[in-house]
């Protein structure tokens, strides 16, 4: 049985009698990269509509969480918390020193590494911004029971663990 989707592609129907997603009609691995990348993007997007109106972006954002988490971590090792490239944490960083979030300042140990600090208005804003977040969380997970949502969570970070390093490694059959 096909059903079409919000972009009018027809695509199995998986849904059980009761409305609920069929888990185990999910087989193919290639439907789980897009389900993710899907919930991933409607996220992403719905998050970045309600904290741009505190002059932040999506891709701020990231780097505000992990300099909530560790102030001061140098560019590369920001890079890395965020999986972004170093150039585009670079563009990344300029924009957010010229709207007051950050300060770098020169490694006095290593010269030639930057260490990038929160200013209080950066820090200010994860009281603003962590419930816009917990609330986006929240609609994301409406319709869902408390075990759902557990078990939700509790499957994407075996996902997470499953995928960490693999990048390097070859892919086995499964």
């Amino acid at each position: 049985m096909y059903a079409a989707d919000t972009q009018g592609r027809f695509v199995p129907d998986r849904t059980s009698g009761n409305g609920h997603a069929d888990l185990t009609a999910v087989s193919d691995a290639d439907e789980v990269t897009v389900l993710l990348r899907d919930a991933q993007r409607s996220l992403s997007r719905v998050l970045a509509d309600r904290i741009a109106d505190h002059g932040v972006s999506i891709g701020q954002w990231y780097f505000l969480r992990a300099l909530w988490e560790e102030d001061g971590l140098t560019q590369r090792e920001l890079s890395h918390r965020v999986g972004m490239m170093e150039p585009t944490t670079v563009t990344a960083l300029n924009g957010m020193e010229r709207n007051g979030l950050v300060n770098r300042v020169r490694n006095p140990r290593d010269r030639r590494k930057m260490n990038v600090y929160l200013t209080d208005r950066g820090r200010d804003l994860k009281d603003v911004l962590m419930p816009v977040e917990a609330q986006v969380s929240r609609s994301a997970l409406d319709g869902l029971g408390e075990a759902e949502a557990q078990r939700l969570v509790s499957a994407l970070r075996q996902v997470a663990a499953n995928l960490t390093g693999l990048r390097a490694a070859p892919l086995s059959d499964h």
